[in-house]
């Protein structure tokens, strides 16, 4: 089966959504999405170098996401040497640089695996084919340390609960986790998931991503879209035991959902904040949290999911409230969409995070561009650019961030080549 990735649950939500309101769905390609030496140990050694003259004030977010689940972006595919992956990564440093980007939000932990030696989890298998396979070299060490030689950023891109794209735990490696708490497991959908209402789960994943954190001076942290999965009819994500164990004082299961989910906000962020001051906490929500419909304080769209019914993460919430440093709604629908328009919810993100503290960086669908599944509006390179435009009369928007490094590096009709004709003639130094 094709493996749900960012676009796949994005084409879902529309999916919904234009099953109600007739608008166009998207459609994305099957696919599996978000050296010898250790390079780069803890401390602040490694830290970037300041690109352009020294001092001077952080610029505006100019992100990609370079994603490895299911070998999406990176590597081109499993079981190439150590020195074919390190050529590849650092290619796709240099292709940023060249399009003057700042930051690369690098996949980390794509199914409860780790692409650095975790005392935590297995080695992932996009690199070798084999989870728990030493690959022969330190991938994030690698891409921090050359990031930072670059003058970009690197944020160390997480995805707390997703185990497998399957539901037989014999396949994951005999050491995994998942396997020696079966308990902490949850069947779903075709997919393993460990469970986020479980408290010592919660301690579990954050300890395996903060591992990250501590070894390496990486300057940021990123959450996915994937929380508690998107409903499916006729499907029920079993968490019964838990809520009946934690659930105690809730007016219901979906506001005890969403205090787990807050939960790991939360203490992820105080985690960070203990590990390396300073490392910004950062997440990519799917674009929308309520429908107006819904709410009188959600967005002037028709969605199909809502980020705070469905997939039960208040994102609005760790915005107002600060709980993290900057979010970025995957908005990744062009401007006039009747059902979600890009010209409506920027402007209403704006509005969330005005006063907020909380930068707010908008996530663009590079990966629409130019395909002849999508919509008119996605053939016209400028399509891109125009919502650049929009973001500058909106003084809360700080930055863009592109899905992703396949498409900044392949440009099929010229839409990256025109944002940077457009937008980014100058370097800019990463935010900070």
């Amino acid at each position: 089966m094709p493996r749900p990735t960012r676009r796949t649950f994005a084409l879902a939500a529309l999916t919904a959504l234009t099953a109600v309101t007739g608008t166009g769905a998207s459609r994305t390609e099957p696919a599996g999405a978000r050296e010898p030496e250790r390079a780069a140990g803890p401390g602040d050694a490694g830290r970037r170098p300041a690109p352009g003259a020294a001092g001077g004030p952080a610029g505006a977010m100019r992100g990609v996401w370079l994603a490895t689940v299911g070998n999406r972006d990176w590597p081109s595919r499993p079981g190439l040497t150590a020195a074919a992956q390190r050529a590849e990564l650092i290619a796709h440093l240099d292709t940023a640089v060249r399009n003057r980007l700042n930051t690369v939000i690098f996949q980390v932990r794509p199914t409860a695996d780790a692409l650095w030696p975790s005392p935590y989890e297995p080695w992932s298998r996009c690199l070798t084919g084999t989870q728990g396979r030493d690959p022969g070299w330190d991938p994030l060490g690698t891409a921090v340390a050359e990031a930072h030689a670059r003058g970009l950023a690197l944020h160390a891109w997480f995805n707390p609960y997703r185990i497998a794209f399957d539901t037989d735990p014999a396949k994951l490696v005999a050491s995994h986790p998942a396997r020696r708490h079966p308990d902490w497991v949850v069947a779903y959908g075709g997919m393993l998931y460990y469970n986020p209402g479980l408290p010592q789960v919660r301690a579990f994943v954050q300890d395996a991503m903060l591992d990250a954190v501590a070894r390496y001076p990486v300057d940021g942290v990123h959450f996915d879209d994937y929380f508690y999965p998107r409903p499916m009819a006729g499907q029920s994500f079993d968490d019964d035991a838990a809520y009946d164990a934690h659930g105690g004082g809730f007016p219901n299961r979906a506001a005890w959902r969403r205090d787990n989910v807050d939960r790991l906000v939360r203490g992820t962020a105080d985690g960070i904040r203990r590990t390396r001051p300073g490392t910004r906490f950062g997440i990519s929500p799917f674009g929308v949290w309520r429908n107006a419909a819904t709410d009188p304080l959600g967005s002037d769209t028709r969605a199909g999911v809502q980020t705070y019914d469905d997939l039960h993460a208040d994102t609005r919430r760790w915005v107002r409230e600060h709980w993290i440093d900057y979010l970025v709604p995957q908005l990744y629908w062009n401007i006039g969409l009747p059902a979600a328009d890009y010209a409506k919810l920027l402007p209403w993100w704006a509005e969330v995070a005005r006063g907020t503290g909380t930068d707010l960086y908008a996530g663009e669908a590079l990966y629409k561009a130019g395909d002849p599944a999508q919509p008119a509006a996605w053939q016209d390179p400028a399509e891109l650019s125009r919502h650049l435009a929009l973001a500058t009369e909106l003084p809360q928007v700080r930055g863009h961030v592109f899905f992703a490094a396949r498409e900044v590096a392949a440009d099929p009709i010229g839409a990256m080549a025109r944002v940077v004709a457009d937008h980014y003639r100058q370097p800019a130094r990463p935010p900070r």
